[in-house]
């Protein structure tokens, strides 16, 4: 059995979600689909509309077998989510790796990646790093003055790190049919878009498939998580111990946290040139979920996979390959990992305003 891989988030599953599966499947029909997904918060600090057990039911509608992207890779910078979600495909013996990109340019792609192993990079992104620039600028900035472009495009920045990590996988790009930032709603629009419109009341039926629809009950809002936030901020006196928390910005978030009224308040008050907006927000979902640098530092190296759902083709194909993969293919709670023990965690603080929710050790996997 062969299989191709996709890293997602599905916050929410939309139409433009649908139209890359269908792609996926026209390149590599008969394939054994593995979806890699975040879980309850996302890679750019935000929180899950539904949780990750309602994620993955709607996911084994189009895909054959989910496995979760811990949050200790999932909600960090593109460098180490790109990494902790790379690893685990090539753990489950990958044979393909498709992703969505602004440009779909693959032979663009990696040359950067080429570019970025020079020594003449390292000392350019070093540079303007030191003049007080964002991570993604200097990025750029570099790479310009090596004679090349590149658009601050969200997609192709994860993709040169796909790229990089999947060196020996065949890699292939589908050109995104809309703009990842763009607020407006279309046939197939932005998850962005989708989320603001929920946040509005506006009914979004149009614009996600009717089985994602169905889901999007009891939605969670970054803001629903506030008063906790600013608990957690006041109650701490070292905010620098929690990861990406650096540099002294925590006296930054300390001063402006009882002037704002929500998260995008206390973010516009904080960020700079060198503090983007999503670093930010990453910065206060580590802060919200306690995640500190030293836990950061103990779980580099992805330490299991955990199975979320599968249907009988991604059964089949777990039986096939779980001799040769080399880390520990897990169907439930272990709290022997670290890493497992920061989700339970996580996913206690994501629940923590419901009465009823079903804790991480009592959950079993969905087969569809």
């Amino acid at each position: 059995m062969k299989s191709v891989g996709i890293i997602c988030e599905y916050n929410p599953f939309h139409n433009g979600h649908l139209y890359h599966i269908k792609k996926v499947k026209e390149l590599y029909p008969n394939y054994v689909i593995i979806a890699v997904i975040n879980g309850n918060f996302t890679q750019r600090g935000d929180v899950s509309l539904i949780d990750k057990w309602k994620k993955t039911e709607v996911a084994l509608n189009y895909v054959d077998l989910v496995v979760e992207l811990p949050f200790v890779f999932g909600s960090q910078a593109a460098d180490i989510f790109t990494k902790g979600s790379t690893d685990i495909l090539k753990a489950l013996k990958v044979d393909a790796f498709v992703f969505g990109s602004e440009s779909a340019d693959i032979d663009k792609l990696r040359k950067i990646v080429q570019i970025q192993k020079s020594t003449g990079y390292n000392i350019k992104i070093k540079q303007y790093l030191s003049e007080g620039l964002s991570y993604p600028t200097s990025l750029a900035k570099a790479l310009k003055d090596l004679g090349i472009t590149l658009e601050n495009n969200p997609n192709d920045l994860l993709g040169i790190g796909y790229i990089r990590n999947l060196e020996k996988v065949e890699i292939k790009a589908i050109k995104r049919t809309n703009d990842y930032h763009s607020h407006n709603l279309d046939k197939i629009s932005s998850a962005t878009s989708i989320r603001e419109a929920l946040k509005k009341g506006i009914n979004i039926k149009e614009f996600v498939p009717k089985d994602s629809y169905n889901s999007l009950s009891d939605l969670h809002f970054l803001d629903d998580y506030f008063d906790l936030l600013k608990y957690k901020i006041i109650s701490t006196d070292n905010l620098s111990v929690y990861q990406t928390v650096d540099e002294g910005i925590e006296n930054k978030i300390k001063k402006n946290i009882l002037k704002a009224h929500n998260i995008d308040e206390l973010i516009n008050l904080v960020k700079s040139k060198r503090y983007t907006y999503n670093k930010i927000k990453r910065m206060l979902l580590h802060i919200l979920c306690g995640f500190t640098k030293e836990e950061a530092k103990r779980c580099q190296k992805t330490q299991y996979i955990r199975i979320l759902g599968f249907n009988d083709k991604g059964r089949k194909y777990l039986n096939n390959i779980k001799k040769e993969c080399k880390l520990p293919i897990i169907t439930k709670y272990d709290d022997s990992y670290e890493m497992l023990r920061i989700e339970n965690r996580v996913s206690n603080i994501y629940n923590i305003k419901k009465d009823d929710f079903l804790e991480e050790y009592k959950h079993k996997i969905i087969i569809h």
